[in-house]
């Protein structure tokens, strides 16, 4: 496939886009609805965000893997600016004037993304910290489970700001508990119990749940009781129709147009830079996200996306419709079913568009409450406890700044929460320092001195006195230079000060460098101190105390494998290691994130390697943290490449995609059984011998896959149980027998 044309690179990847843009799309409706309706916008508006998107950035963006349209980050501004540019007496008259002179701020803003583009500004991401966005990302999920918690109970007239509508949350509880009326049963039974399948839809393990995205099982189940209403029990209009999605019956006659009456005011020009700023940051922290998910390591041209995602505001604003933007969720969806190129991003708008024009009958019966109940969900994950925690667990003081953004951005405005996120910043890092001097000399201009080793061949890159999120983008631009297949020093010994934005920067270098077989080797921090152990903590140079003793307490289970160890006469090491011997080169790893490993169980002669690994898929709210146990055997005869999985409903799926099954006429039960695939089938075929086949039609099913030297083993997605450990190893040792013999 490498060595094909483009054009026949494309037609070949077809079926597969397709198919991940189909499944994106039953994300997208759903979403883009709810979204709209958050936002007290047409629930039109969400969609025609996600067309536009789709349609246009697929053509004119930068990015490949990347899925566009309406934004959660968005949902409060666009709301912000509805009703602050809205006139008239009433809420409705407000909502009403307020969209159309909202609309006008969203193509300006689509405009000044386009220049953003244009002038190459989308390097200005890097002066934003990491905690502070986090923290704005946060309220922003705050947000929308305060307003959305009410609709999901079904109560639509709760008024007021974030603050307001999270203190009336007991009240509209009570008021549910206390209410006979069966119309708000209803409504409050169908958001309650889809939040809580949008909580357990990750424990289900069910291949038939898995093929459908969790929203829309929501809007399939919620649309099902509204039929059962009225087909069965004849109780048309059961739900009133504030708690009903409603679409015009002529949606291009109907679309609302912008009004440019207030563009000179200062309200206005306020509302558009906050719609651009957040706009601006949630595609950049989203297209970068993603090309770090991409299985072929390509990197987006960011500028040229952002020109793109400012022609489809535009467009968007025109018809009516919200903001478009790089969406992290829907995009890693996109990655994890196959994706390879823009075309799947095109094809997630065309089923929108085949969805409004054949079932806008059926989308008319979806109620408010189950979309409020996604939305909930959406918010929560945004705004999740465990998010401080991890937050608090990099440093006491990335947690002030992580709570002190999202507490301004609540009480105030978004602009004005991540500019006081910026300035706590600044001030924790002059009090870390304990002094002015070295933060007033050194913010714009660390001393960054890069060279090629000309014996080596090694690149090595000084950092002197002072490296934060405010200067980090000299030293990337350094690093941008280096090759990533080739090997990078990096050394802080004559830096005081190192903060978490740039750690947690760096850390993504190392990761882009081992995926594409070069070495990313930071020294110099050894002389510092690092108030945690967490390898994002900011450093410090405290030579008196920056020798940290770690002392590890094993558990029962490491305690066993401890006892194993022992039995076998093979080596252990509890400790995580961020080592993990190019694991990324093996299929089961190109679209997942390789956290650390631990648990290592080592054979004295170096075969046999087995470990627990903290690994994720997706990234941002759509990161899903998994673990897994590995065994990882070196094999001394050569062996092609392939990947061999127990046969189910999502491989047979997989196969409808355009991924083949390699299989044996002669052995028709080893080919029901395992789905087995890679490029070269025919040395695949010829691997594959009687006695092999025999070996695993006789044996429990494991993942197996081979990179042409070792092979990886897998159980389960999930630890492994000491007795699954040995069951493993037993199945290895066997397994080699067989293959030696060949």
């Amino acid at each position: 496939m490498s060595n094909a044309s483009p054009i026949k690179q494309f037609i070949a990847g077809l079926p597969k886009n397709i198919f991940s843009g189909f499944v994106v799309s039953l994300i997208a409706l759903p979403l883009g609805l709810g979204l709209a309706i958050a936002s007290e916008a047409p629930p039109m508006a969400g969609i025609v965000a996600a067309i536009a998107g789709g349609m246009v950035v697929s053509i004119l963006g930068g990015s490949h893997l990347t899925i566009t349209g309406p934004g959660n980050g968005l949902v409060i501004v666009i709301l912000s600016a509805i009703i602050g540019l809205g006139e008239g007496e009433t809420y409705k008259e407000i909502i009403a004037s307020g969209y159309l002179f909202t609309l006008a701020a969203i193509m300006l803003s689509g405009l000044l993304l386009f220049l953003f583009g244009l002038f190459r500004l989308g390097a200005l991401s890097e002066f934003f910290p990491s905690s502070a966005l986090q923290g704005m990302l946060a309220a922003i999920g705050v947000g929308i489970l305060a307003k959305q918690f009410h609709v999901m109970l079904g109560f639509t007239d709760v008024k007021g700001n974030t603050i307001n509508q999270l203190v009336q949350i007991p009240n509209s509880i009570i008021n549910l508990l206390n209410s006979p009326s069966g119309e708000l049963i209803l409504a409050s039974s169908i958001g309650v119990l889809s939040l809580v399948f949008l909580f357990s839809y990750a424990r289900l393990r069910i291949s038939v749940f898995q093929l459908i995205p969790a929203p829309m099982w929501v809007v399939i189940a919620s649309i099902g009781v509204m039929y059962y209403y009225d087909l069965i029990l004849k109780t048309p209009d059961v739900l009133g129709s504030n708690l009903m999605i409603t679409i015009p019956d002529n949606l291009l006659a109907s679309l609302p147009r912008p009004d440019f009456g207030k563009i000179s005011t200062s309200d206005f020009m306020g509302h558009t830079m906050s719609i651009t700023l957040v706009a601006v940051i949630e595609s950049l922290l989203s297209i970068k996200a993603v090309d770090k998910l991409d299985p072929l390591k390509r990197r987006s041209n960011i500028n040229k996306d952002l020109r793109a995602l400012g022609i489809a505001t535009v467009v968007s604003g025109f018809f009516g419709g919200l903001n478009v933007v790089t969406v992290i969720a829907r995009s890693s969806v996109n990655v994890n079913n196959g994706a390879n190129n823009r075309s799947a991003n095109f094809f997630h708008a065309a089923f929108l568009v085949v969805f409004i024009l054949l079932f806008a009958k059926q989308i008319q019966k979806i109620p408010m409450p189950a979309l409020a109940a996604i939305l909930v969900y959406t918010g929560y994950r945004l705004a999740a406890p465990k998010n401080l925690l991890r937050i608090y667990r990099i440093g006491k003081e990335q947690a002030i700044i992580f709570v002190t953004t999202l507490l301004a951005t609540l009480m105030t405005t978004l602009t004005t929460g991540i500019l006081l996120g910026i300035l706590v910043t600044i001030l924790v890092h002059i009090i870390i320092n304990k002094s002015g001097v070295l933060f007033y000399r050194n913010w714009l201009k660390p001393n960054v001195l890069m060279y090629l080793e000309e014996e080596s061949g090694n690149y090595y890159v000084s950092v002197k006195n002072f490296c934060s999120f405010l200067n980090f983008f000299k030293l990337k631009s350094k690093l941008d230079e280096i090759p990533p297949s080739a090997h990078a020093i990096i050394d802080f010994s004559l830096c005081e000060f190192v903060d978490h934005t740039v750690m947690e920067g760096l850390n993504d270098y190392s990761r882009n460098f081992s995926r594409q077989s070069g070495f990313f080797e930071i020294i110099g921090l050894d002389v510092h101190e690092a108030k945690t152990e967490h390898p994002f903590a900011l450093r410090k140079s405290l030579p008196e105390s920056s020798l940290l003793n770690f002392q590890v307490s094993l558990t029962k289970r490491q305690k066993l494998l401890q006892k194993l160890s022992t039995i076998l006469d093979w080596d252990y090491l509890a400790e995580p290691l961020s080592n993990y011997d190019n694991l990324e080169r093996f299929y089961y790893f190109k679209t997942k994130w390789i956290n650390y490993r631990y648990n290592n169980l080592e054979s004295k002669n170096k075969e046999f390697l087995l470990f627990d690994l903290s690994y994720s898929e997706g990234a941002f709210i759509a990161r899903e943290d998994l673990r897994s146990t590995f065994l990882q055997i070196k094999v001394s005869n050569k062996m092609p490449v392939f990947a061999m999985d127990k046969e189910n409903f999502m491989t047979t799926i997989f196969q409808l995609s355009g991924l083949e099954d390699i299989d044996f006429k002669r052995y028709p039960d080893f080919s029901r059984r395992f789905y087995l695939r890679g490029e070269d089938v025919k040395s695949i075929r010829s691997f594959f011998t009687d006695d092999l086949i025999y070996f695993f039609e006789s044996h429990p099913a494991y993942y197996l896959e081979s990179d042409g030297n070792t092979l990886l083993i897998r159980s389960k997605e999930r630890l492994a149980s000491i007795q699954e450990i040995k069951q493993m190893l037993a199945f290895a040792e066997e397994l080699l027998k067989v293959l030696e013999n060949k």
